[in-house]
């Protein structure tokens, strides 16, 4: 695996993309040859050199209930090929961007990480924002005359691959930029939506392996990588957790209404009876009972039809709610509840009338409580 060309470009170095795409990218090596992986860290340069440092190699906990089962496994990773620091190897970045093998651009950024930054410039090394830095990649690799790439966005956004297309182009005409590679931005290059669904958690403190791997990290086993299927942008990866999609929408409707709907539900139904935690109020004799039927008997049926196997879907994330690895607390749910609430539970309510013509018990009760008071 070590000989394999340098065909992906990652920005971004936490936990997520290492415990999900970069796995994804090992696990397939093995059958398929797609590459390694370069990841470029924008702020600080701490991931970077430990990953350095282990030669690109850590591994994964797969923690949870996956089938009913507990699951407790460790992965190995070796798809990274080395890791960048932008502030201070911009120059073996644009180096990258002109490899003939370069293929793909993977990017995982902060909450926000699509902001401009009116500061930056076409002559900067680096640009301080990530739309601006994949710009001056896209610049780089255009004026060798080498062909576009596939720029796969994995930030948990809605159609963020046409967000952040829209960004670079504006950004480049703001630029000046010639009107030969605004139209390469936008016609040779394949800018593909996704959806992507996997809890990865803090590495646990007292793990084993930490002596030996600093980068260690722990997920979940569920994971889910939606990715819009652009036939002039052929496949560059094949992997269980992958779907190929011509819209990857539904799969972003599903995981909204039922995972982080029943998120929303439980919070309201569990937070005024003492419970603080995911895990223990789905375990509650009472309380999981009630969210099984609020998601199997209200939300699944009104997706029946839009999305693929919502009720088999419903099932995996109780399963999920349910992992005994994952403390996750319900006051971090409560953040922007007034606004997750119109996203997440009043669709389903006023769609179930409407498809039912009868009201929806569960739904109406937590939607009646009073928001709980988080402080």
């Amino acid at each position: 695996m070590n000989t394999l060309p340098e065909t992906i470009l990652q920005f971004g170095s936490g936990r997520f993309l290492r415990a999900f795409a970069d796995l994804f990218i090992h696990q397939a090596n093995a059958q398929q040859q797609i590459g390694r992986i370069v990841i470029v860290q924008s702020t600080g340069g701490e991931r970077a050199g430990g990953l350095n440092r282990q030669g690109g190699r850590y591994h994964v906990l797969v923690r949870g209930i996956e089938a009913g089962q507990v699951i407790d496994r460790i992965e190995p990773c070796e798809s990274i090929s080395r890791a960048l620091v932008a502030a201070q190897q911009w120059p073996e970045v644009l180096d990258l961007a002109r490899s003939p093998q370069l293929r793909v651009v993977l990017s995982n950024t902060t909450e926000k990480g699509y902001d401009l930054d009116p500061a930056d410039g076409p002559n900067d090394a680096p640009p301080r924002s990530f739309p601006a830095k994949l710009l001056a990649v896209l610049r780089a690799r255009f004026e060798a005359g080498l062909p576009g790439l596939t720029i796969v966005p994995c930030e948990l956004r809605e159609r963020q691959a046409d967000v952040l297309r829209g960004l670079v182009v504006d950004l480049g005409r703001s630029w000046n930029l010639s009107a030969d590679f605004l139209g390469w931005l936008e016609n040779q290059c394949h800018w593909l939506n996704t959806l992507v669904d996997r809890i990865v958690t803090g590495t646990p403190a007292d793990h084993p392996l930490l002596a030996s791997d600093p980068m260690l990290t722990a997920c979940e086993p569920y994971a889910l990588f939606a990715i819009e299927d652009k036939p002039a942008a052929g496949r560059f990866l094949n992997h269980p957790a992958v779907v190929w999609t011509p819209d990857v929408m539904p799969y972003f409707l599903r995981k909204v209404r039922l995972l982080n709907g029943g998120h929303t539900a439980l919070l309201i139904k569990a937070w005024p009876r003492g419970f603080r935690t995911v895990r223990e109020a789905v375990n509650d004799a009472e309380l999981g009972p009630w969210l099984e039927r609020l998601l199997l008997d209200e939300i699944a049926p009104v997706l029946q039809g839009r999305v693929e196997d919502p009720s088999g879907f419903a099932r995996q994330v109780l399963d999920r709610f349910r992992n005994p690895f994952i403390e996750h607390q319900l006051a971090d749910i409560a953040l922007h509840h007034a606004t997750k609430v119109q996203v997440r539970l009043v669709p389903t309510r006023d769609e179930y009338r409407q498809r039912f013509g009868k009201e929806p018990a569960l739904l109406n009760e937590v939607l009646a409580m009073p928001a709980p008071v988080v402080g």
